[in-house]
């Protein structure tokens, strides 16, 4: 998760008056940023209240029912597919490319982006918004200030864009500040890596108190308390975060196999109608908390265990695993790291169902580490999500230990992306197939 070529530039010192200048477009950054992303959430829920509630009540259905399921994401495929297909920007790059930090595009392909997203968001699709959102931001806003601040150069205004975005997905500037530490550390020049960081942090705190006060998003999810370590639950942290590790590895080393078998239709609109066929099959099997992003339906999973067996949360595993793979094979616009983090805390819950000593906040925080480390490839930010599903700071040296088997893990194995194939020309007969728009 890094930004393009960053490390060949090489930046000058800034001054205290040139950070304080810049503050001021970089408030303003991650302020829009936050709007953004609560204009696609909202417009996602709209028209989700729509699809799963107005709608089936005026038909007297059960939006719960396999059938309906089925036939809503079917549908999902067939406009996703069309959008991708007709509309001018064709929903801009696959999301199966690109990674969550990527540079900008053309603001042509904002709506189709856009539309894109919030069909998939709306209709159950297992992605999250955060790949097509700061693309979307860094678009806008790199082609905004050539206009707005043309004394800001687009590089600059590209990181605050994204760590504006990723403060306001999270609620938090830190997870920012962990992903920039990495990135920012790499840049040649620039001063200290703090102020390297200090723009990035400004857009990141003022995206994610934006975003605190239009939606208060939240990662936590209420577990029963856990106020001492011992040296089992250490134990049961590195077990867990070695099995979920393994279980987002196979989903990585799947990746390219299923991607292949989708793509081997060719055409857009053909890929995501299967895509949305074989997504309704799964959601028929698994029920509503195998759909969306994942966010809300973790948090039920884990408040409601006792109406799971273990068999019942395997399958979730397992089904939201498919799941996520199709989606993000077949077309859908989406990112990997929110359905992971589900799949994570379902890893997790069905570890103290299995174990019932083993402490919930612990299983559930290392699952999620595990997963989220295997999808995002980034050991700050599966730490900062394990400790954010608990908002409990004694888990935190717990998996500072169980990120490192992990991390061993997946150091050498592939990233859970797909490298794009070769661009291909508009009049060249391959390009109908939209594979690598």
């Amino acid at each position: 998760m890094s930004t393009t070529d960053q490390s060949e530039v090489e930046l000058p010192t800034p001054t205290v008056r040139q950070l304080l200048l810049l503050s001021i477009p970089s408030i303003i950054i991650g302020v829009l940023t936050a709007l953004s992303l609560w204009l696609v959430d909202e417009a996602a829920d709209v028209l989700h209240d729509g699809i799963w509630t107005s709608l089936p009540q005026a038909l007297g259905i059960d939006p719960n029912s396999g059938w309906w399921i089925f036939v809503v994401l079917t549908f999902t495929g067939v406009a996703v597919g069309l959008t991708i297909w007709l509309i001018p920007g064709h929903g801009g790059p696959d999301s199966a490319t690109t990674e969550l930090v990527s540079p900008p595009m053309r603001p042509v392909i904002v709506p189709s982006l856009a539309l894109a997203a919030i069909l998939g968001l709306a209709g159950g699709v297992s992605l999250g918004p955060e790949n097509p959102i700061i693309l979307i931001n860094v678009s806008l806003l790199v082609w905004l200030a050539a206009r707005a601040f043309k004394a800001v150069p687009a590089r600059m205004v590209a990181m605050m864009a994204i760590s504006g975005t990723i403060g306001a997905l999270f609620g938090t500037p830190v997870a920012a500040a962990l992903i920039f530490t990495a990135i920012m550390a790499a840049v040649k020049g620039g001063g200290s890596l703090w102020d390297k960081l200090f723009l990035p942090l400004v857009a990141a705190a003022a995206g994610s108190i934006t975003m605190t006060l239009l939606a208060h998003p939240s990662f936590a999810i209420a577990m029963p308390a856990y106020t001492t370590i011992t040296g089992w639950d250490v134990l049961a942290s590195l077990v867990i975060a070695i099995i979920a590790t393994a279980i987002g590895l196979v989903a990585v080393y799947l990746f390219p196999l299923v991607y292949r078998l989708f793509h081997g239709l060719r055409h857009p609109l053909l890929i995501t109608v299967a895509g949305g066929l074989v997504l309704g099959i799964l959601g028929a099997i698994g029920g509503p908390i195998t759909l969306f992003k994942g966010l809300s339906q973790m948090n039920d999973l884990v408040t409601h265990r006792d109406a799971y067996s273990p068999g019942q949360l395997a399958l979730i595993v397992v089904i939201k695993l498919l799941a996520l793979l199709v989606s993000a094979s077949a077309l859908f616009r989406g990112g990997r790291i929110f359905p992971s983090v589900f799949i994570g805390a379902a890893v997790g819950t069905l570890a103290a169902a299995l174990v019932p000593g083993i402490p919930l906040q612990v299983a559930v925080a290392s699952g999620v580490l595990g997963l989220t480390v295997a999808a995002a490839r980034d050991g700050w930010v599966a730490i900062f999500v394990g400790v954010a599903v608990t908002q409990n700071l004694i888990v935190l040296p717990i998996l500072c230990l169980a990120i490192l088997p992990a991390w061993l893990m997946v150091t050498r194995a592939p990233e859970l992306l797909i490298t794009p194939r070769p661009t291909i020309t508009p009049t060249s007969p391959r390009a109908a197939g939209g594979a690598g728009r």
